[in-house]
């Protein structure tokens, strides 16, 4: 913790959509931003909207200063870098370490972990857009958690603090979580995209927003039909 308020100091490994978002969450948060790795005039741009004058510096130069490493880059990219930087010391330890992949646990970050840091995985259950909208739409959303017994209760606080509601999922059971979120976000967005096309077609200008009201009610009432179907099924 830096200092006797809790605070921490935060570096952000990454700068699309997820990065920036959750770096701001935490600096809300009352924690201090120490830096956000940022590689392309697209990210430099994102940076700027989300954490307006925040340092953009080197990953390593990230880790050494941090006590919170958030690592929000693409999963096929993750357990190489967690390696990388262990093979170049980077890692402390009591560092916390946090990643942001559906698809994984914490077990990606043992190299991390075996150099003293503290493995966290948490995943934010969001479509993100990279823009301010997500920062309201987290306060309304559930984080998947998977840590250590002994730190569970760090990342769960850190997802609180994000305004968000975290749900422990095991280890063994991430990918088929994250094939649950993936799904349902892929289909959406392939199934409302043929539907604003067809009427597009037909000569219906902002397909969207007549689009709006029948996509909220019908994933209100899969939820709420989800819902209730979960309780008959615990009642039997």
């Amino acid at each position: 913790m830096s200092g006797r308020d809790g605070r921490l100091g935060v570096g952000v490994v990454g700068a699309g959509r997820v990065g920036p978002v959750i770096g701001a969450a935490l600096a809300a948060a009352g924690h201090a931003l120490v830096g956000i790795s940022a590689g392309t005039d697209d990210e430099r741009d994102r940076v700027e909207a989300l954490l307006p004058g925040a340092p953009v510096l080197e990953v390593v130069t990230i880790v050494e200063r941090s006590e919170l490493v958030v690592i929000a880059v693409p999963d096929d990219q993750l357990g190489e870098l967690v390696s990388g930087l262990a093979a170049l010391g980077a890692w402390q330890p009591g560092q916390l370490v946090l990643h942001t992949a559906a698809r994984y646990g914490a077990a990606v970050l043992d190299p991390a972990r075996l150099a003293g840091a503290i493995p966290l995985a948490v995943h934010p259950a969001l479509a993100f857009t990279g823009t301010s909208v997500d920062l309201a739409r987290l306060r309304d959303a559930w984080c998947a958690v998977t840590a250590p017994t002994p730190v569970l209760p760090i990342a769960q606080a850190l997802v609180v603090e994000m305004g968000a509601e975290p749900v422990v999922i095991d280890e063994a059971d991430r990918p088929a979580y994250a094939d649950a979120v993936g799904a349902v976000a892929t289909f959406s967005t392939a199934l409302i995209g043929q539907s604003a096309a067809a009427l597009r077609a037909i000569g219906v200008d902002e397909p969207g927003r007549l689009l709006g009201g029948v996509v909220r009610s019908a994933v209100e009432n899969a939820l709420q039909a989800g819902a209730v179907d979960s309780v008959d099924r615990l009642d039997r």
